[in-house]
């Protein structure tokens, strides 16, 4: 009898194959519901040699970014270079793992950056410690893959392994509920042109033993993404990618590196180039903006400003600073390009925006 990684590998020859034929096109759902099972079968066995998958780290500052990269790609002397002689440079000990932290401070917001120890390819299966390093990613409100510019072709080799330990990077997750039921069958539903034919999801649901079932589609979904909300057990985190060591090259030879990885900022940590567009890039993907506070009569604190994520509203600007301060609010007054006017009067489900000033009134 195959063992279950050789039937992973013959599963995957029938999706690969199953692509060019039309007459098993309906069985891709019930192969890929069939290897994604098979995947989290050897992924529970392996359990306790070494994935270690409720590792944590705390999370310090208004967000936190994750290195992430193949050994010598750079990481720790980006880490040095970013955060400065100000951050507090330890370790957070996982046994054999360590994930050095450091403090970015940029545009008055205090950014972690965790400096994870190097994968390599199998990490995902737990090679070189893979697991736990991959298991700091969940914690990540942006992931920065790091990738030599000399060895552009091992930003493909990160991307499979952090893939294949269920972290989606740059994908929202899909809009999509499944309530099972008793009898009746499978009903799916959708408010959006689907990709995958009825038969497939539902051939996807009958592999994980859901026979009975109303879906509700709300969003796109490939045959894939649905199968990760069947699992329910994914992590959507954005990412960048970041080219370093990009002295190295030629002019010729970077452009080419860039186009094949897709690089969002070519740097040289080792030289200090590119690290302000680097920390500039960090904020806006981290989604971060200014607040600044201001009492009445009085001028605005434009040294400490408050720190919150694009898209916040009055509400959560109060509750950042106590939430005595919704409990007693009256309104507020807002100055910047949130507003109108000048001091325009607003109540909590304002949405402010970056170096907006807030003048709250409390009962």
């Amino acid at each position: 009898m195959a063992s279950d990684k050789e039937r992973i590998e013959e599963l995957k020859r029938l999706i690969s194959e199953s692509k060019y034929n039309k007459a098993t096109q309906h069985a891709i759902g019930r192969y890929k519901a069939q290897l994604a099972k098979l995947k989290e079968k050897v992924a529970q066995k392996e359990k306790g040699t070494g994935d270690t998958s409720g590792y944590h780290v705390e999370k310090t500052g208004d967000a936190t970014v994750v290195l992430l990269g193949f050994p010598s790609a750079g990481k720790s002397t980006l880490l040095n270079k970013l955060t400065g002689a100000d951050s507090e440079i330890g370790a957070y000990d996982f046994t054999t793992l360590s994930v050095e932290p450091g403090v970015l401070k940029h545009r008055g917001a205090e950014i972690q950056i965790l400096d994870v120890p190097g994968i390599v390819e199998g990490a995902s299966q737990g090679k070189g410690r893979g697991k736990e390093v991959l298991s700091v990613l969940r914690s990540a409100d942006l992931v920065a893959v790091i990738v030599d510019a000399t060895q552009p072709e091992r930003h493909e080799v990160i991307l499979d392994e952090i893939y294949d330990v269920g972290i989606r990077l740059d994908e929202e997750e899909p809009d999509v509920k499944i309530s099972k039921k008793a009898k009746d069958g499978l009903s799916i539903a959708s408010t959006v042109e689907l990709e995958p034919t009825e038969e497939q999801l539902k051939e996807a649901m009958r592999g994980y033993d859901i026979p009975n079932a109303d879906v509700v589609i709300r969003d796109p979904v490939s045959l894939d993404q649905f199968i990760d909300c069947i699992e329910g057990n994914k992590h959507y985190v954005p990412s960048v990618t970041v080219l370093n060591k990009a002295d190295l090259l030629t002019e010729d030879q970077l452009a080419d590196a860039e186009s094949t990885v897709g690089a969002d900022i070519s740097i040289s940590a080792a030289e200090a180039e590119g690290l302000d567009e680097l920390k500039e890039l960090f904020f806006d993907s981290l989604d971060l903006i200014r607040v600044y506070m201001k009492e009445p009569r009085e001028d605005p604190d434009f040294d400490e400003p408050l720190i919150v994520r694009r898209g916040a509203d009055i509400r959560r600007v109060c509750e950042s600073v106590h939430q005595d301060v919704v409990d007693d609010f009256r309104h507020a007054r807002v100055w910047g390009e949130s507003a109108d006017f000048d001091g325009q009067r607003q109540g909590l489900d304002h949405v402010v925006f970056d170096e907006d000033v807030v003048e709250v009134h409390t009962r």
